[in-house]
């Protein structure tokens, strides 16, 4: 894949992103992490915006939330959609200076540093600029992301292993982002460090529509798109696919995929 595209992009991501979004699960985790009524917050990696409204809803009208992410696409569904008093949304590429967005009190950072697995540390040292002095960040990602599956065939097996080493390899994607973050905010000396660590996906029994758009989705554009050449199939990438959609819909399937959920507070007197 070409550097610095996005690695699941498509007319549906919007949809996609919607659909997968709870806003349970986000203000749980949010309440966990510390966020507070009138904080200024920042939601990095956006998306279509849905998530930042759950964090504004939680700053309250004393509070502001800012949505942050590079695609003009579903920023515009974001503004739409979600924008209004207290709310705004800015296009900016993450990976550079965002000096000019001001300073917050609460940066979240969820299923973002996944796509930048060569960066994701430089990313949260640059954001760590933005966070102020006695400010909280909360970083949040998978780990063995797609890879815990019960029940799949040896070569079925082999070639989602492989397909994850390729995209590790040649799309910057890291499958293992969840198990670094607690080592990001050490080596940045912040204090009052939490780790939270619970299932994410956690799919068995009869397969539900979220889960089937949400991981077919995964397997039409990731998977497709990554370049891998499914050597183990005579058939290639269809072959493949329909033996994983087989396999996936198997109410015997077991997945799982653990989420580490990582906060910090940035030591009073840092810049």
């Amino acid at each position: 894949m070409p550097d610095n595209e996005y690695l699941m992009e498509h007319e549906e991501e919007t949809t996609r992103l919607m659909l997968k979004t709870d806003e349970r699960t986000v203000m749980q985790q949010a309440t966990w992490a510390g966020i507070k009524p009138g904080m200024r917050v920042a939601d990095i990696g956006c998306g279509a915006g849905v998530t930042t409204s759950y964090l504004h809803k939680m700053a309250g009208s004393e509070g502001e939330a800012v949505g942050v992410d590079i695609s003009k696409e579903r920023l515009d569904y974001a503004k739409k959609h979600f924008g209004g008093p207290g709310i705004k949304f800015a296009q900016r590429n993450i990976a550079d200076s965002i000096d000019d967005l001001g300073m917050f009190d609460f940066i979240w950072v969820r299923f973002f540093l996944e796509y930048f697995r060569l960066k994701s540390f430089d990313i949260v040292k640059n954001l760590s600029r933005i966070l102020k002095p006695g400010g909280i960040i909360c970083l949040i990602d998978l780990d063995y992301n797609c890879l815990n599956h019960f029940g799949l065939s040896d070569r079925l097996k082999k070639t989602i292993s492989g397909i994850m080493n390729y995209l590790e390899e040649h799309a910057d994607f890291d499958p293992y982002a969840g198990i670094k973050l607690y080592s990001f905010l050490y080596d940045l000396d912040y204090r009052e460090i939490e780790v939270n660590l619970a299932p994410h996906h956690l799919i068995y029994g009869e397969l539900n529509q979220i889960d089937e758009f949400n991981w077919v989705k995964k397997v039409e554009i990731a998977v497709k798109n990554s370049g891998y050449k499914f050597d183990e199939y005579e058939g290639d990438y269809e072959e493949f696919t329909k033996e994983f959609k087989s396999f996936f819909s198997d109410p015997r399937r077991f997945t799982y995929t653990p989420i580490i959920s990582c906060r910090g507070i940035k030591p009073s007197g840092e810049s």
